[in-house]
Parts: C-alpha cells; structure tokens; sequence
C-alpha cells in the first residue's frame, strides 16, 4: 500500500500479506514451528543469511502482519508484539536497563506499572525516582543527574493527568534518558508519541486495539535499531510472545478502531457534560472540557479527548459501591477500551496495591470512578448513570442486566 494512506486506511491495509491463494481476510499461521527444505537452509535461518521463520515464539507470519500494520499506524520504523500489555512495559524496561542505571517515572501510572518501578527495578540495583508528571519544575530537578529511562503515561489511569510530552522528552534527552509512553488511553488515533519527541511507545492492545474483550496483548514501537538490537534479543530468549489467534484477533481489531475509538469520543464527551450536571459529583474530569487542569495541553497534544471518564462521587466509596451497584446497563469491570461500557472503582481495584498514602497523592479518593464509556447509545448510558445516582443512600442490591 502506499506510505502516504490516511490513517484510517493504514488501520485496514497495512501490513497485508496474501498467501498464493488469495485470501481476503489475514490468513491465521497456527502453527508453532516451521520446516526447511535443507539442513543447509535450517543453518541459513539460523545464522541470518536467509530469512525463513524458525519458531512461533520467534516469529510468525500472522504476528509478522500485526507488527508492520501498527508500525505504520504509529508511523514508527518498527514494532514488536507481545502476549499482554505488561508484557510489553516489561519487555521494554529490562530489555534496556541494567544494573547501575536510574529511571524516572511520573507517579501516575498504573497499578502494576508502578509496581514495577516501585519494587522489581530496585532488586536488580536499578535506581528509581517518581515525579508529580504535571510538574515540570520536578522533572527539571529529576534531571540534574543523568537518566537511563524515563517512563510516562498521559493521559493517566485512572486521573486523566496530561503531561507535556515535548518538554518532558526534551529534558529527558538532554539528560541521556530514552523516553517511553504508555499511550493507551489516547490510542494512535488521537495522540502519536513518537512526534512528540518519545522514543518507545507501548500499547495494551488488549484494551481498544482489540476492543470487543476477547484477547490479551501488547505491543512495543520504535526505531529499528533499537527494537531489532535490543528489544528482540530479549523477545526471543525470554518468551513473552503473542499467539498467532489472539494477533490475528487484534488485526481484525484495528480495522474498526477508527469507527469505534471516534464514536466512543463523541459519546464520552456526552457523558461528561451529564456527570458534570449532577450535584451527588464533585468533580468531572474529561480532556476536552475546559475545566480539566491540562485542557490547553491535552488538546494541543490530542485531538480528542478519548473513551475514559474519571468522576468523583462526594459519598466516598459507600455511595461509590451504591452508584455501581444499580447498574443494569454498565458492567463493573476493571478492564478498559471495550464496545461494552465499563466501569471501576480504582482504590479498590486496579489501584489498590500502591496503598492510601500513594493514591492520595495521586487523587484517587474512594469517591472516584473510572468509566470507559462504550459504543452504546449516550442517552442510554446517562440513564444507568441517573439510576445509579438515585441509588445513593438506599444501599439497594445490584441488579443483573438480564432483568
């Protein structure tokens, strides 16, 4: 296909290859090894003299076209998948770092991103510092000392923090750091890292990309250098990979995300506007609105504000558990991304293991509430949103959908 296709189009034709019988969808390589036609031929794969698959856990055809389909959505000179999003966080920390080396870390992240920063990287004697991302001034003092990795999500989970990517970047270079975004909550579509300034960025693809909830994934993007001299090394000897059915899952995936990701859009911002309408929230947080603490930034970086609604009910989390508790349209569910509208509570979910003290700094009050606003109707959505705010106080029992 040609370089210059829209992003839309790359989502679905990128990447393609056709076996010689012409199949129309991306063929599916189940298979976990593959055969020569020589011993001679087995030795070439191996030394690098002659390409040919050797292993699934290596390579594989179906993997192959959803490592060059993301490639060119995120416009980066390669990419690595692998079998979960942590997997790809990981893969891409160890496969750089060693010990002696310092990582700077926004301290908003996820729960097991910030574990990972928190707890594995100093057992291998890998220094580790956290800053308040929105903080310029901290990261300038962060950067005093030389860096060997920086790693940041914007927006955040689950506060929809912002963090000024150019001028994060910029520091981090001049300080010897390779930057790395976790850009799942923007998606390629609305935010591209890498033109920004960042080196690495990763996905979970089990979150959008895929969309529809039925498989883990992760990817990892940047430079061909980087990604076949010190990504892949690891890749290969340490066994993360993606199964061929869940790549060619996610293939099929990216062809509607741009439909999706730009209807979940639209009705996310719908959301917000009713939720910021409702006297039982204390505060409504949404990119777009003009009362988020980064609007100016987040809309120069984005060009939409994403799926992801984070509110603050004033009851804590007895009203937070009575407002969830009546839905029959929202599922409580910690994952994210989905055609389903879902729903969490992070101090008790997804960020429970970094502790109160962590979650205070980071505003996650046992009020807050992170909605991934799906691909139903809006006006349906705010109905459950309007019964779970009249449940607040009665401590009525959740009702199933089917009823």
């Amino acid at each position: 296909m040609n370089a210059d296709h829209r992003i839309a189009t790359r989502l679905v034709q990128a990447g393609l290859q056709r076996t010689p019988f012409g199949e129309t969808s991306e063929a599916l390589f189940l298979t976990s090894g593959f055969t020569y036609s020589s011993a001679e031929e087995a030795e070439a794969a191996f030394d690098g003299t002659k390409p040919h698959y050797q292993y699934s856990r290596f390579g594989n055809p179906t993997v192959t076209m959803l490592e060059d389909r993301l490639a060119a959505v995120e416009r980066a000179e390669a990419c690595r998948v692998t079998a979960t999003g942590m997997a790809a966080i990981h893969a891409a920390m160890l496969s750089h770092l060693k010990t002696g080396d310092r990582v700077v870390a926004s301290r908003a992240l996820f729960g097991s991103c910030h574990w990972i920063v928190s707890t594995l990287l100093p057992r291998y004697g890998i220094e580790t510092e956290f800053v308040d991302g929105h903080d310029l001034g901290q990261w300038r003092a962060a950067f005093e000392r030389p860096a060997t990795m920086v790693l940041v999500e914007s927006p955040s989970n689950p506060m929809l923090d912002v963090i000024d990517l150019r001028a994060v970047c910029a520091m981090a270079h001049a300080a010897g750091a390779l930057v790395v975004v976790d850009n799942v909550f923007a998606t390629p579509l609305l935010q591209q890292p890498l033109t920004l300034g960042a080196d690495i960025v990763v996905y979970s693809c089990t979150k959008h990309i895929d969309g529809q909830g039925r498989a883990l994934g992760g990817a990892v993007l940047g430079n061909k250098e980087w990604i076949e001299g010190t990504l892949q090394p690891f890749i290969r000897n340490t066994g993360p990979s993606l199964s061929p059915f869940n790549a060619w899952l996610l293939l099929k995936g990216l062809e509607t995300l741009a439909l999706r990701v730009e209807a979940g859009c639209q009705r996310a911002a719908i959301v917000a506007e009713f939720l910021s309408q409702q006297s039982q929230i204390g505060r409504v947080l949404y990119p777009t609105r003009k009362d988020h603490p980064q609007h100016e930034l987040a809309m120069s970086q984005m060009s939409d504000g994403g799926t992801l609604v984070t509110f603050e009910l004033k009851g804590g989390k007895a009203a937070a558990f009575e407002f969830m508790n009546a839905f029959r349209l929202i599922a409580i569910s910690n994952n994210l991304g989905d055609s389903k509208s879902l729903a969490t509570h992070p101090a008790t979910t997804t960020h429970m293991r970094i502790g109160a003290e962590e979650r205070a700094r980071l505003g996650i009050t046992d009020g807050v509430i992170r909605l991934s606003v799906g691909l139903e109707d809006s006006a349906d959505i705010c109905e459950d949103l309007a019964r779970g705010i009249a449940a607040i106080g009665s401590s009525a029992p959740r009702r199933q959908a089917a009823e």
